[in-house]
Order: structure tokens, then sequence, then C-alpha cells
């Protein structure tokens, strides 16, 4: 329990501020209307018998209360919302009900708290997800174009999709009929989406490269691209995204991350079922689309001999044990018949393991 005297709930939304602040002295409940300025709610919070300690869910409103809080010396928790207990059988849920359920979890210790970035992490991970929304864009534009020539009878059979080969197969498809104006037209735009998607892609790739070869991650990043599966951009996210590593152990990453079976067990009962697919889905996702890569055998090539040339001899002797290890998983859960999407997971599960090994290693030479 906090040593403060005042416990303060803050319920945030975009243009108002729900508070309430209980008094550890006198019991008296204090509450109060905010507009969401970070400087009228520092001041708000200093006016109340102090020190005082201050919660508020985490949200869209993001990290700058946190921020500016802590910077005035105040304690502030952001909280989990998925984590907080509310009872069964309450049915009515306000802003003033909900700052005051903050005040008195806070006040008994029972927040449990996400991370708050500093401001450069908070940089480098809108760039990462800015990446990631870039190339789920570009799946849909590259969907609605395959699927609209298909309504047409246009099949590209000329070799790998999405190529330069194919894409010039694109531009010189045209609808001529008159009556087919319209569909001209959409496909016209289609394929002007489709360009414009790529040159954010790379535009983006080429900052995310910089920034992967000097920042804070730099260091993160080079380790984990000694394993198979993850490159520059996929290290460089792993490393954004997760954070502080030393949070976690290498069994308990991988709950964090939802790749560990969901189960209900009662008495001698014990029935376990999909992955929870909590936490984090854009990590998850590189580690599944990583674990891929692991199925062919283990040869050392060209890329990875550069790849390790940038990391330390330790991080070299630990990801080459990884890269075995996880080919052998792959082929014993092959052996035991498991179907590749389920193997897979299991993979990603350990390589999530793997790369907590490598980010939690000193960055020593020895």
């Amino acid at each position: 329990m906090g040593l403060e005297r005042t416990s303060v709930g803050l319920d945030v939304h975009a243009r108002s501020v729900s508070a309430a602040a209980i008094d550890g002295v006198t019991g008296e409940l204090i509450r109060q209307r905010l507009v969401p300025d970070q400087r009228v709610i520092v001041d708000w919070v200093r006016g109340l018998p102090g020190p005082a300690a201050v919660a508020y869910e985490a949200g869209p409103t993001g990290f700058g209360l946190a921020r500016a809080l802590t910077g005035a010396g105040i304690r502030c928790e952001v909280a989990a919302p998925s984590k907080i207990v509310r009872p069964s059988g309450d049915r009515v849920k306000t802003d003033a009900r909900d700052a005051l359920l903050l005040a008195r979890l806070l006040r008994l210790d029972d927040i449990v708290a996400v991370r708050v970035p500093t401001v450069a992490q908070e940089a480098a991970r809108d760039l990462v997800r800015a990446r990631e929304d870039a190339r789920g864009d570009l799946m849909r534009v590259r969907h609605r174009i395959s699927k609209l020539l298909l309504r047409h009878g246009h099949v590209y059979y000329g070799g790998e999709a999405w190529t330069a080969k194919h894409e010039q197969w694109l531009r010189g498809i045209r609808f001529a009929d008159p009556q087919q104006t319209g569909t001209q037209a959409a496909y016209d735009a289609d394929l002007e989406a489709l360009g414009l998607t790529l040159a954010r892609r790379q535009r983006l790739d080429e900052q995310i490269t910089t920034m992967a070869a000097d920042s804070e991650f730099t260091p993160v990043t080079r380790r984990l691209c000694c394993l198979r599966g993850i490159s520059t951009l996929t290290g460089f996210a792993l490393a954004v995204e997760i954070g502080d590593w030393s949070r976690f152990t290498g069994a308990s990453i991988g709950a964090y991350l939802g790749l560990v079976p969901s189960e209900h067990s009662t008495g001698n009962s014990r029935r376990q079922g999909g992955i929870t697919t909590t936490g984090n889905t854009h990590v998850r996702r590189l580690l599944v689309e990583g674990a891929w890569h692991h199925q062919p055998g283990y040869r050392i090539g060209a890329t990875m001999r550069a790849r390790w040339d940038q990391a330390t001899p330790a991080a070299r002797v630990r990801e080459h044990a990884g890269n075995q290890r996880l080919h052998a998983r792959w082929t014993q859960l092959s052996r035991r018949k498991k179907t590749h999407t389920v193997a897979c997971v299991a993979i990603a599960r350990e390589l999530a393991g793997w790369c907590w090994s490598l980010a939690t290693l000193p960055d020593t030479d020895t």
C-alpha cells in the first residue's frame, strides 16, 4: 500500500475528466469534474491533502497525463483496463463511479499498472505501428484489385503474384467496353492506391532501418536478429513493442502475448482450449510469422553470418542453440502428426522465450 494520504481516481475522456479523491485520514470523499487540461488536473491534485497518488485507466488519451503528474512529483499509476476487478452484480456504470472505483483500488494497492513509455519510446512505437498499418492497407488494396479482376475474368498465370512482372501485367489491363467506364475508374483508383501504399511502406521501412541502426533499441534489435525469421524490421518492432524485457521470464512472456492454451480446470477435470490470444496482437503475429522460418533445415548462410558480426559472442552462441532447438521442435511436432498451424504456434511460444533470453543478455563483448 502506498504511503500517500489521498488516493485519486480519474476517469479520463477526450473532453471531460471525472475525479474522485479519498482522504485516508478523515475518510472524506471529494468529487470534481475537470476539463482535460494537464495543468488544471495537476493543480487540482496539488490542492488536495497531500501527499496524493493518482490512478487512471489506459486508453486512447495516451500517457501525457501520467508524465505530467510524475513530472510534478505525484505518483501516478496507469491501470490496465482488463485487470480492473468489478463486482459481478454492479449494473450501473458512470464516470463518477468509475473514478471512485479507481480511487478505492489505488487505496488498497490493487491496481495492475501498465508500463508508461518514454516520449522517445512512444515515438518509435508510433513509427512501428504506422508501418503495420501500411502493411494492412497494402493487403486490403491488393485484395480489392485481385477480386475485381476475378469478377471480370482476369486471372494471372505468369508466376508469383505482386512481383514487377505481375504489376506490369496489371498496368496493361483495360476495360474497353463503354458500359464499363465505372469499372475502369474503380480499377484505376485501386492501382493508384497500390502505388501510394507501396511508396508509404518503403518510406517507413527506410525510417525504421535508420532508427534500428542508431537508437536505444539498437543492441536489442541486433541480438534478436540473430534468430531465424527475425529481420531488422521484425527485431526492431519486437524491441519497441515489448520495451522492458526484464518484466518477464522465459516462461511468462508467452502467456503475456497470448500464446499459451486457455484452460478450465476444476477438481480432477482439466480442459485446455485454443490459445488465449491476449496481449499485443502485433507482436504475436510477428512471432508466428517468424516461427514458420524454423521449419526448413537449419543452415548458416551469408545473411545470418552478417547479422552475427553485429552481435556479441554470447548472443551468437545463444542464438545458434535457439535455432537448433526450434528446428528440432518443429521436427518433433511433425513426427507427432501435429498440424502445421498448431506446431507453428507452439514454436512461436518457444521463439518468444528465446527472444527474451537474447534481449536480456548483458550488452558486453564477452
